[in-house]
């Protein structure tokens, strides 16, 4: 193996989302809201939510056989396959990575699935980098997605008018073979001791489920808004700035950044300067899909013609955990 590091690259993409669509009238049946109030608060005017009989691992699987399409690799080249989700098929086991690995029938691969929330992907990509940059492999499979919609209270204003269920891909390979999307450089972080802001407070290891908390709901996603809010803009902007440090404003073709809140990406993105123009938003169709945000966003920019060839592309995120990640892409 050669000492010299490989750089990576991203071959191609692709996402998959439900065709059911969830307006904001929808919630007025369960909570005290109104269209108006929830485009004003988060700019969602609507999202898409995975009917009964459908499965996380459907949204999954679709989204990777884009990227492999796009990427023009057969699944029997991928070598590993990571699945970042926090909502897969089934809690704890078995990996929805290893139900990716038999729908797509790409035999060889190594499959597991990392958990860090709403910045699932980027954590996903600084792990398939470096066993593309240690020799280990050539084809790695990176999936984003969820299916927050089931692990909503949708009598909890807080959370379920914000989530949308979907999932997005990329396959990473050595610069040299894709010749396409490298990946200058990644970070990635986190503070435990915000972990409480975004959390599911009861059952998992914790303890059973019982029928009082399964009646209570508290086994569901609860937030914490305005601690969520506070570290949202301010991490946001540092990530961001992190990844311009150094580098020439007129070399920056897009930021696309984790669609959590229309509010908090215009507050972090007018601190810095950027202009409207430059930033990524599709919130208002999706809501927030998590994990699936960043690698949705970057399809249907991809599909927009707007990512300049050799120009640089920012994705950033930021998630319960507290987690968070950034990535610097010269396209």
């Amino acid at each position: 193996m050669s000492s010299k590091e490989v750089q990576v690259g991203i071959a191609g993409m692709g996402y998959s989302v439900p065709d059911q669509v969830i307006d904001n009238h929808y919630f007025t049946r369960f909570v005290e809201t109104s269209d108006e109030w929830i485009v004003q608060r988060t700019g969602i005017k609507e999202r898409r939510w995975l009917e009964p009989g459908e499965k996380p691992s459907d949204l999954f699987t679709a989204a990777a056989k884009m990227a492999l399409e796009k990427s023009q690799v057969a699944a029997e080249d991928v070598d590993l396959i990571i699945v970042c989700t926090v909502s897969g098929d089934h809690q704890g086991t078995p990996a929805s990575a290893c139900i990716v690995q038999d729908n797509l029938g790409a035999k060889k691969a190594a499959a597991f699935d990392l958990q860090a929330a709403c910045a699932g992907f980027l954590y996903g990509l600084q792990v398939g980098s470096q066993f593309l940059k240690s020799g280990t492999y050539q084809n790695v499979l990176v999936i984003g997605g969820e299916c927050l919609s089931r692990m909503s209270d949708i009598y909890d204003r807080n959370s379920v008018i914000i989530f949308g269920d979907g999932a997005g891909a990329a396959l990473l390979q050595p610069h040299d073979v894709c010749k396409q999307g490298l990946i200058e450089d990644i970070t990635i972080g986190a503070d435990g001791s915000g972990a409480q802001f975004i959390t599911r407070p009861r059952g998992g290891g914790l303890e059973r489920l019982t029928p009082e908390i399964l009646s209570e709901g508290t086994h569901l996603i609860r937030m914490q808004g305005r601690e969520v809010y506070r570290f949202a803009v301010s991490r946001m902007t540092s990530l961001m700035k992190w990844a311009m440090e150094g580098q020439d404003p007129e070399e920056l073709s897009l930021v696309v950044p984790h669609q959590v809140n229309r509010r908090i990406l215009e507050t972090a993105t007018e601190k810095l300067g950027f202009p409207e123009e430059k930033v990524f938003i599709n919130i208002d169709r999706y809501g927030n899909t998590s994990a699936g945000s960043v690698p949705i966003a970057m399809c249907e920019a991809i599909e927009a013609d707007l990512f300049e060839k050799d120009k640089l592309v920012v994705i950033a995120a930021f998630g319960s955990g507290l987690t968070w990640g950034a990535a610097r892409i010269r396209w």
